[in-house]
């Protein structure tokens, strides 16, 4: 079986090259050793605007991070560069696992026999590039389904691969850390949620103090709401959605949202602050935004969108039918009937929290997996070098 670990540390991606880089905004505090590590690397060090960045070491390791959500089954396949990892291969598929879980408890047979499909495919490319690290993390789904351990169990025995199972708080920590790097760096704070098939994450990001503040110290409010596009569109429908049934489901979130407004109540704020979304509601928006025949993650990973810009973008996807969105190349049928139910999600999270503007992520759980797997395998060596630019 493949091995797993836990902590993870953020990255920067260069779209072009395809690597991701660390950020010199999301160590543990200065000169703080890397959790597990076994050689005791060192995490980079700030002094004032100097930082240590890593050199890479030579290393014969492929590395793997897959995310089992409610919805969908994700994997990134990487070798580690000079500073950053490079990905090899990747592999995506909706598998809806959670369909049905709000009103049986359970996971069904059918959601799982398509999971296991996906999975089976995950384990081969994994095989296929020789990935000898691995974190395979599930989330809500299994986390609330009585028989989780169970089907667990069943994908050790008939895949061969071991899955583990996050906590709510380490899936919000987890999803800030993969994408946190796209923030305004002169915004004193932020808002960044991840909008899943069977729960949403929102966390109150703060500015780090001269830069140099840990990840845990900047995320200073977090929650998990126990709703995602999945258990949403199952509760009120989601291929003919009407006005009415539209605001009944923002209000719904955003009954369930109020503790963590009444939370952030007192967190300063500035004009630059804004919202940071990663999912594949955001991303969906986005490629409809932009006029996308095909989704493109080149071109909407990183996009800033106006406040009024998502509201219109939204607003026409209210007006569309169910055969005109699965229709359209950036949703198609596979999220036809989820779609509205995201918008609804992100309708509830703009108005709790007004911005001018949104920034899209398309990267998350996975990216920063893998530069923790690396950097417990101690891949880059920390020697002084210039100051990274964000």
């Amino acid at each position: 079986m493949l091995t797993f670990m836990s902590d993870v540390r953020p990255v920067f991606w260069n779209r072009g090259a395809r690597e991701f880089h660390l950020s010199r905004d999301w160590t543990d505090g200065p000169g703080a050793p890397l959790a597990g590590s076994p050689q005791g690397g060192r995490a980079p060090e700030l002094n004032g605007e100097s930082v240590q960045r890593p050199t890479y070491r030579a290393q014969q390791e492929t590395y793997a991070a897959l995310d089992l959500g409610t919805n969908n089954c994700r994997l990134l396949i990487a070798r580690p560069t000079y500073d950053a990892f490079r990905i090899v291969d990747a592999f995506s598929r909706i598998v809806r696992l959670g369909e049905g879980l709000g009103s049986s408890g359970r996971l069904g047979e059918a959601a799982i026999v398509r999971t296991l499909g996906a999975l089976a495919v995950c384990r081969d490319k994994m095989r296929a590039k020789g990935v000898t690290r691995a974190r395979l993390i599930a989330t809500e789904a299994c986390r609330a389904a009585s028989n989780g351990a169970e089907f667990l169990a069943r994908v050790a025995d008939e895949v061969g691969v071991d899955l583990e199972i996050v906590d709510r708080e380490t899936e919000a920590h987890l999803a800030a850390a993969g994408c946190a790097a796209l923030a305004d760096k002169d915004a004193r704070s932020l808002v960044l949620f991840d909008i899943g098939g069977g729960s949403t994450e929102i966390v109150w990001l703060a500015a780090g103090e001269d830069g140099a503040s840990s990840l845990r110290e900047r995320v200073r409010v977090w929650a998990s709401l126990q709703m995602g596009v999945v258990t949403l569109a199952e509760k009120f429908g989601g291929n003919d959605v009407d006005f009415a049934t539209f605001e009944a489901m923002v209000e719904h979130v955003g009954a369930a949202l109020a503790p963590f407004v009444e939370k952030t109540a007192g967190e300063a704020r500035c004009d630059r602050f804004h919202l940071l979304g990663t999912s594949g509601t955001v991303t969906t928006l986005a490629g409809v935004h932009l006029g996308l025949l095909r989704y493109d993650r080149r071109r909407v990973d990183g996009l800033w969108m106006s406040d009024v810009e998502v509201g219109d973008t939204v607003n026409m996807l209210r007006g569309m039918s169910y055969e005109q969105r699965a229709a359209n190349g950036c949703i198609g049928h596979e999220r036809a009937d989820l779609v509205l139910a995201g918008c609804a999600i992100l309708e509830a999270i703009r108005r709790a929290f007004p911005s001018p503007r949104v920034r899209i992520a398309d990267r998350g759980l996975r990216e920063g997996i893998l530069v923790q797997l690396m950097s417990a395998d101690g891949v880059w060596r920390h020697d002084p070098v210039r100051e990274i630019a964000p």
